[in-house]
């Protein structure tokens, strides 16, 4: 078992690069099954996920290969051959490592006509229904059906409609998105998610041929179109990766400077930092992040982009866990994503739960202890409040962390942290 040791008591500072988003970057994966032919995908994260998703398409058979960048937080190149006829079945022992792999559904049937994917794992982090992507791809003219933990979908040709989403999921829109573009006639998904990976894979799409109107509103217009073409893409930078950086510098009253970040991405969670005490300044190619003193307590409530990310959630109450006076976080998002306050009570904090509130009462110094990640980013905000302990805090299942953050130890080194991957008996 791995486990990161870390040390509390440095501040954060420097320079840290941001590579693409893990949440665009597996799904520009996926798309590449619309067309045969090469695709190639720039600045994808050098991630556990990125290699799960990339035995699913091997599976299928495409021929996938990853060339690393060779330096911590430098994007990699994945290159993606599908077949004219890729298998249309996935396997239930890579889909269950990851949620991300259900975005395979959308394509296979859109070009296929038929797909059988199992049901979806990953993160502990509360119910993540298929409802919205079953019932969009319905009234696509699909027809879906489950079977011994299989989705099994068919569609000689889909046909362009009208999709009204309950809730603008992201996972939803994307797997509707892609199904779309090869649908015959129109589509409009109304409610839809607005994150910047949804714009992202829009752009992607376009480039490979696709007709689409509203990228980054809450209504996309698809015209549907006979073949897509194989491109060359670039992904966008990783907002939560950028997001846990400026959390850390504020926590640890560091200064770093977040190569990459784009500001608009991260508006409400720069301005609730500056609401802390913080300095944030747009550079160059990024922002930068500083603090001095205390932060000051502040109450955020997640809610879909462009609200607060509910994946900042847990560095946010970290972030309330060292700070003065007393924060309200409110998780609109997803139930279960308070699981890990009891690791960070372990550390010392002063969190109650309410429902899908937590009151945190900030304490200047936590104490060391060893704690569990529950999930990527809780793995995340663990280690961040690690840093402000008064020893060695352990954190142990690290293997979450290492689905979204590629090279943490390294860049946290880099930053002046104290921390290290030690191997323990399980």
């Amino acid at each position: 078992m791995q486990c990161f040791e870390v040390t509390g008591g440095t501040a954060l500072t420097g320079r840290v690069r941001v590579t693409g988003a893990k949440n665009s970057a597996l799904k520009l994966m996926a798309a590449a099954l619309l067309a045969s032919g090469r695709t190639t995908i720039d600045e994808v994260p050098d991630i556990l996920d990125v290699a799960i998703m990339s035995e699913v398409l091997r599976r299928l058979g495409c021929g996938v290969t990853y060339e690393r960048s060779g330096q911590p937080g430098g994007g990699g190149r994945v290159v993606v051959d599908v077949p004219e006829q890729p298998a249309t079945e996935t396997d239930y022992d890579l889909v269950r490592k990851m949620r991300a792999s259900i975005s395979v559904l959308g394509p296979l049937v859109a070009r296929c006509g038929s797909a059988k994917v199992a049901l979806p794992g990953g993160d502990a982090i509360g119910s993540r229904g298929l409802d919205m992507h079953i019932s969009g791809l319905e009234r696509l003219g699909a027809s879906i059906h489950s079977e011994h933990g299989f989705l099994v979908a068919t569609a000689p040709r889909l046909q362009g409609t009208s999709i009204w989403l309950d809730f603008p999921s992201v996972g939803a829109t994307e797997n509707l998105l892609m199904a779309a573009v090869l649908a015959e006639g129109t589509t409009v998904i109304d409610n839809a998610a607005r994150e910047p990976e949804i714009v992202d894979i829009c752009s992607m799409l376009t480039a490979m041929g696709a007709r689409i109107d509203g990228a980054g509103s809450s209504t996309l217009t698809i015209e549907g179109v006979d073949a897509l073409r194989p491109v060359t893409y670039s992904t966008v930078p990783d907002r939560i990766v950028a997001g846990t950086w400026a959390i850390g510098a504020v926590m640890t009253r560091g200064d770093v400077v977040v190569e990459r970040a784009v500001p608009d991405h991260l508006a409400v969670p720069l301005d609730k930092l500056v609401s802390a005490g913080a300095t944030v300044e747009v550079v160059e190619n990024g922002i930068r992040v500083a603090m001095e003193e205390r932060p000051r307590g502040v109450d955020v409530v997640t809610l879909p982009f462009p609200g607060f990310p509910t994946d900042l959630q847990p560095m946010a109450v970290a972030l309330a866990a060292v700070s003065t006076g007393t924060a309200l976080i409110t998780e609109n998002v997803f139930e279960g994503r308070f699981m890990f306050v009891n690791e960070l009570v372990r550390l010392g904090a002063d969190v109650r739960i309410d429902g899908h509130h937590a009151v945190v009462r900030g304490r200047e110094r936590l104490s060391s202890a060893p704690v569990l990640a529950t999930d990527i980013r809780a793995g995340a905000g663990l280690v961040l409040a690690g840093l402000l302990t008064d020893g060695v805090t352990e954190v142990q299942d690290v293997h979450h962390v290492d689905r979204g953050y590629p090279d943490f130890v390294e860049l946290l080194t880099g930053l002046g942290a104290e921390i290290r991957r030690v191997e323990r008996p399980d």
